[in-house]
């Protein structure tokens, strides 16, 4: 039997399979760190729906009804239900009154009949389930509070004290009969809150405060910056400075 006798493989043809190589695995390496990033990046950017909600609280707030029909279109488009849709109405109302939450649910029963009569059907989606829950509205409401604060409730803040009606307003209704309803999450519904405040403006403080409370409920800090960006299109300059600089002022103070 005859044995072929191996040749040994030339030097130079060696360094140009290694380097051949070594290019091919750094290309691999490569395509998958750019998968990781835009992945990462997807993952902290806002969807179409939540910027859709940023958009919808901030016109009702300030009262654009026309663009507010616009961008309730949008919303609907981009598959928030007609449940969500109302819901974001009715939640701002806490904030900006009863005026503008009822003119901005006119506007939605509008624009329904619209898209209806153009053969469209929009998924309505759940209604909030009833509370089953024995304990007063006032404790329920404390305990959603300190959920979104993350510690317990020591003292009350001046105002409080001087009006303990508002305190217990506060509790029973805002958190209680609002937030506890489960048609929005408390992540939506802290969106729904900071675009309603940074876009009617001068309301640094409370702003201030539902921003850590976002933060808290898990939105991220370039998801936060996205929805200033978001404002740059539906109010004024001056309110989307004094939401940006609120803003750096808060995660700088959350890095300390």
């Amino acid at each position: 039997m005859k044995v072929t006798s191996l040749r040994p493989v030339p030097i130079m043809r060696l360094k140009n399979i290694l380097r051949t190589a070594n290019i091919f695995v750094g290309l691999v390496l490569f395509i998958s760190c750019q998968s990781i990033a835009q992945q990462a990046t997807s993952d902290n950017a806002l969807s179409n729906q939540e910027k859709c909600i940023i958009k919808i609280a901030s016109h009702t707030a300030q009262g654009n009804l026309s663009q507010l029909k616009d961008v309730l279109h949008e919303g609907l488009d981009h598959k928030l239900t007609v449940n969500e849709t109302k819901e974001v109405l009715v939640h701002l109302y806490a904030y900006a009154g009863f005026p503008r939450s009822i003119r901005g649910l006119q506007t939605l029963l509008v624009v329904l009949e619209e898209r209806t009569a153009k053969g469209i059907e929009d998924e309505w989606g759940p209604e909030a389930t009833t509370i089953d829950d024995s304990r007063s509205k006032y404790e329920r409401g404390k305990t959603i509070l300190e959920e979104l604060v993350g510690r317990p409730l020591d003292g009350k803040p001046e105002y409080q004290k001087f009006s303990p009606e508002m305190d217990r307003f506060l509790k029973e209704h805002l958190f209680a009969d609002i937030f506890e309803r489960d048609v929005l999450t408390y992540k939506q519904r802290e969106l729904v809150t900071i675009s309603v405040i940074a876009s009617l403006g001068s309301l640094e403080p409370m702003l201030r405060s539902h921003l850590n409370l976002s933060l808290n409920v898990g939105w991220q800090a370039e998801q936060l910056k996205e929805f200033t960006e978001t404002l740059v299109i539906t109010t004024t300059e001056d309110n989307v400075f004094a939401t940006k600089t609120v803003l750096t002022e808060v995660l700088k103070r959350r890095t300390e």
